[in-house]
């Protein structure tokens, strides 16, 4: 499968559970795309054997590092009947590899790489609380390598492959199931891409209907939840990047770092809820489209992406509510594969961020403050509609 049709049918994807969750305005239930449905995380150890044989004729390194801290997500699980489900999931290391003096150059060069997954599950109960599983279907891999004075060293690749996996869960109640898990990818001769192996523990959340009763309950709170967001914001890294170097490089990191830095930027986002919890939770699609001036050479760069985003109202109040919103892999349009003569891979990729805000005031309007991948603090007003 060619790499433009399997964006087309992961962005057709989006794009119909956001209409279709657009359309349903009772917002106290989940809407149609996410009943049943489950999401997951798992955080665990990976192994793709990369070595000198990844480098092109010509070159060699002193060595070269492979981290081993990885993360796989299950963006959307839908089961199909009791023993079958759909899965799309993404998969990445926390940490690049990493080659070192490459010719004598005294650099460290990473090679950044990504599965994503289209699959199917099988599940097999042994009791009431444990189950294994089993996982077949594809898997997109994605590798950006480096270049060297013009020259490729490590090339780029995408293609398509298999991707295989399993299971042994708990179900811990009809919310939460625990479980370990693995996957594996072959090795692709072709473009010297080695096996990946991939052994973790995590979580699935499951979305089952929410009872007649808790819809009824949540819905006398009195509590504001806006269902529209208009919001604009300017971007500087007046302040630095000591927030992103924080959350991506810490011992626990929340986001994934980049190599290319914006230095100011100006963006327009529209954020509909399609779901509110009594208090605290609530979760949105968005689009968010921005202009960006890169750090080092002032290049200009536009995105637009479409984002499910979660959102935690941690603290209430008559006059302010004070907020936290997370969203991570929105699929997302860049219009340069380069910025500041760093290879950022193809046109499509993935907008994650992270915002902390306050709803204040009589409407109940909102000033945030959010950083994106490689986008330093971003300020932003944001205008509320009932």
């Amino acid at each position: 499968m060619h790499r433009n049709k399997r964006i087309a049918i992961l962005t057709i994807f989006f794009f119909s559970f956001f209409v279709t969750a657009l359309a349903q305005d009772n917002r106290i239930q989940y809407p149609t795309g996410l009943k049943n449905a489950y999401f997951g995380v798992n955080i665990g150890y990976i192994n793709y054997p990369f070595s000198m044989q990844q480098l092109e004729p010509g070159f060699q390194a002193d060595g070269v590092t492979v981290p081993h801290t990885a993360v796989r997500i299950v963006l959307y699980g839908l089961p199909i009947n009791k023993y079958l489900s759909a899965r799309i999931t993404y998969m990445r290391p926390v940490n690049w590899v990493q080659y070192r003096n490459v010719n004598g150059d005294l650099q460290n060069h990473s090679v950044w790489m990504n599965i994503a997954g289209l699959t199917l599950q099988g599940r097999l109960p042994l009791s009431k609380k444990i189950s294994i599983t089993g996982e077949a279907g594809l898997g997109v891999i994605t590798r950006n390598g480096f270049e060297i004075n013009g020259v490729p060293v490590v090339k780029n690749a995408n293609y398509g492959t298999g991707l295989f996996g399993g299971a042994i869960q708990y179900h811990l109640n009809n919310k939460w199931d625990l479980q370990l898990s693995t996957a594996w990818t072959p090795e692709h001769k072709k473009t010297r891409q080695p096996h990946t192996l991939f052994i973790a523990g995590g979580f699935n959340y499951n979305l089952y209907p929410l009872s007649k009763e808790k819809v009824e309950r949540n819905a006398k709170t009195g509590l504001s939840f806006p269902k529209h967001f208009l919001m604009a914001g300017f971007t500087t890294n007046a302040l630095g990047y000591g927030v992103n170097d924080a959350l991506s490089k810490g011992p626990v990191p929340i986001f994934w770092g980049g190599d290319a830095h914006v230095k100011t930027g100006f963006s327009i986002s529209y954020q509909r809820n399609i779901f509110h919890a009594r208090k605290v939770f609530a979760m949105d699609w968005g689009l968010h489209t921005g202009i960006w001036k890169s750090r080092d050479k002032g290049e200009t760069i536009f995105t637009f992406s479409l984002n499910p985003v979660l959102r935690f109202n941690a603290v209430r109040s008559r006059n302010a509510d004070f907020f936290l919103e997370y969203a991570v892999a929105g699929p997302t349009f860049i219009s340069k594969t380069k910025v500041d003569n760093v290879p950022l891979g193809r046109k499509f990729t993935f907008h994650d961020f992270m915002g902390i805000g306050v709803f204040a005031g009589k409407e109940k309007e909102c000033w945030e403050a959010s950083g994106l991948l490689i986008i330093p603090t971003e300020i932003s007003f944001r205008k509320t509609m009932a």
